[in-house]
């Protein structure tokens, strides 16, 4: 096998399927649609393949820019594409036919290094050198408005799945969310020391009582890779908070990328390397050394388990995850553990099979759905995980983590022995099961609520006009439908360990 993993099992579990030549200069940026990987690069061109046998399409590469494209983006259809340059423009084209859809002139002429579309497809945004960003109306290609941060260079951004809101990152080391009318709703200084090169936001939303969270990968020239939880409240406050830090690369770390499922965690580093994480469990899965020099890109297919890497090197590598193969260290796949995506985060969705397996912040965002969040902190301050959670008594209640509320104490415990018996039932776990029919999942997909359902279910009930979440009763953005890859991998191993 090619690739030189350097933990063993997952010599198995990864493969590089092949590597493609095309670009004459640093490779910049990968992105996926469903069908389609495009990469842009120091050359001025934008290089476009099918995924199915990575053949490069008639209409590639596509010229338009001046000088060094910087970053790419597919629309949620995957019909558009949009790129940023050093030419001060982002440019859309038209996957259809390769053609120009529009020339898009920063505000202030400066070079742009950073643009995202909106997962709803209105928005779009593109960052400069000059710290100024710019909010456009995709559908007309018009400016809505403009905001600045001043003596910095914006590097990164990203749209919240909701849409409603992006956090953007610069070269002064910041992480700023903002909100559709350029608001600033928060600002994490110093996120990165000497800087941030890339933000991402995990593709799903996790609610519970009165917060609404979102996850958030960050990394920077301090080397280090960064989940965060961002929460908002009723009030429609905000408020981050630093999950795991990643210190599986030894130099400054360029990019990162979610899987569609948001299990996994990918980051490109300038010591040559690719890391793999599980993201829940923050674990490095699997470090790939193929580059020849620094790693500047990475990206995954929405709809196979696929990576792409691009580098300094001017290589772009594809690398295919297998299924079923066996463990790493003892740790058990994405998948296999409690999922961390959107489907299913409360009390009947979680997969109580593997509490003892739950990690603080596990237990933490339980307390939160249950109604318990005033124990969270002292609950955090006892550093009590699943297990710990299971084995606690009236008496340790009261003496060791002194809750005085004899009512608090009780129905703490009520949950709690919900939570055993729900753990001791040896049928199938609730994860595995589609909210509608409750029946095994052949073909789970991910609907743009964040659950995961059985394709033909939620296919049959979006085409009876019923265009609301099962789940949540809210309207469904779009009816795009993206398979979960690593659900569907434990499900399977599932079935063959029963």
């Amino acid at each position: 096998m090619d690739d030189t993993a350097e933990k063993g099992p997952a010599l198995q579990m990864t493969s590089l399927l092949c590597t493609l030549h095309d670009h004459r200069d640093d490779v910049n940026w990968c992105a996926f649609s469903a069908k389609l990987l495009a990469t842009c690069s120091g050359d001025k061109t934008l290089r476009i393949y099918n995924t199915s046998d990575f053949s490069e399409l008639s209409f590639s590469p596509l010229s338009g820019h001046g000088y060094s494209v910087h970053c790419c983006c597919f629309s949620p259809c995957g019909q558009f594409l949009a790129s940023c340059s050093t030419d001060a423009t982002t440019v859309v084209w038209s996957m259809v036919t390769g053609e120009i859809e529009a020339v898009m002139e920063h505000p202030g002429r400066s070079p742009v290094r950073i643009c995202a579309l909106s997962p709803d497809s209105i928005h779009m945004v593109s960052g400069a050198s000059d710290g100024t960003l710019a909010l456009w109306d995709f559908p007309s290609k018009q400016l809505r408005r403009t905001g600045a941060v001043n003596d910095t260079t914006m590097v990164a951004c990203s749209f919240s799945p909701c849409s409603q809101v992006f956090m953007s990152g610069s070269t002064y080391g910041d992480l700023r969310l903002w909100d559709l009318n350029m608001n600033q709703l928060h600002a994490e200084k110093n996120a990165h020391d000497l800087g941030v090169t890339c933000c991402t936001f995990a593709p799903s939303i996790l609610s519970g009582g009165q917060v609404v969270q979102f996850r958030l990968a960050s990394c920077g020239q301090d080397s280090l890779l960064k989940i965060w939880a961002i929460n908002k409240f009723s009030s429609g406050a905000y408020k981050m908070q630093l999950l795991h830090t990643l210190t599986g690369q030894s130099a400054p770390v360029l990019s990162c990328a979610y899987s569609s499922d948001g299990q996994l965690l990918v980051s490109g580093s300038v010591d040559k390397t690719v890391a793999v994480y599980d993201a829940k469990n923050a674990v490095l899965l699997y470090t790939l050394k193929q580059h020849e020099r620094y790693v500047t890109a990475c990206s995954f297919s929405p709809t196979s388990p696929l990576i792409a890497t691009g580098s300094m090197d001017k290589t772009v590598n594809i690398w295919r995850l297998e299924d079923g193969c066996s463990g790493h260290g003892g740790k058990s796949l994405p998948g296999e553990s409690a999922l961390t995506s959107g489907e299913g985060r409360n009390s009947a969705g979680r997969l109580k099979l593997l509490v003892t397996d739950w990690s603080e912040e596990d237990v933490s965002e339980w307390l939160v759905e249950e109604g318990l969040e005033r124990l969270v902190d002292k609950f955090r301050a006892n550093n009590i995980d699943g297990t710990e959670l299971l084995s606690l008594t009236k008496e340790t209640l009261a003496s060791e983590l002194l809750i005085e509320s004899v009512g608090l104490r009780n129905k703490l415990l009520r949950k709690v022995e919900e939570l055993k018996s729900e753990s001791a039932c040896s049928g199938i776990p609730d994860e595995f099961l589609c909210p509608i029919t409750r029946e095994l999942m052949k073909e789970p997909v991910i609907a743009a609520d964040g659950y995961s359902y059985e394709r033909e279910a939620i296919e049959s009930w979006i085409n009876t006009k019923n265009r609301s979440s099962p789940m949540t009763n809210l309207p469904l953005l779009t009816t795009l439908l993206t398979p979960n890859h690593t659900l569907k991998m434990a499900i399977g191993r599932w079935k063959t360990s029963h």
